[in-house]
């Protein structure tokens, strides 16, 4: 499991659309599985699942992404999992670490705080 939150300075849509296009239409295998958006006046949260498969650990990975603007900045939460090949281990042969930076180079241009 690999873990990335960070804040940026576009808003939560926009942030969701870059981590979209980065992730399905820049890889062959990226999938969007689903979204989940809710809005209340100026706030608003999107809570997307991504997958891609790797050939390193035979599986597919996903991608658990949060994003929302209740404190007056955009917040993003990535989470990835279920990138290991085995039953009882969790090695994933990096697979998960490159699946949660995949947010972090898309939105690169945007950040501007680390948690």
């Amino acid at each position: 499991m690999a873990v990335r939150e960070f804040t940026v300075n576009v808003s939560p849509k926009e942030a969701m659309d870059t981590i979209e296009n980065y992730v399905v239409k820049g890889s062959v295998s990226g999938t969007l599985v689903d979204q989940h958006v809710r809005r209340i006046g100026e706030h608003e949260v999107y809570v997307v699942i991504l997958e891609k498969y790797y050939m390193r650990s035979s599986n597919r990975a996903s991608l658990t992404v949060t994003i929302d603007n209740f404190e007056g900045k955009t917040k993003v939460h990535a989470v990835a999992s279920g990138g290991s090949e085995g039953v009882f281990f969790r090695f994933d042969w990096g697979a998960g670490n490159n699946f949660a930076n995949s947010v972090e180079h898309a939105l690169r241009p945007y950040i501007i705080g680390g948690e």
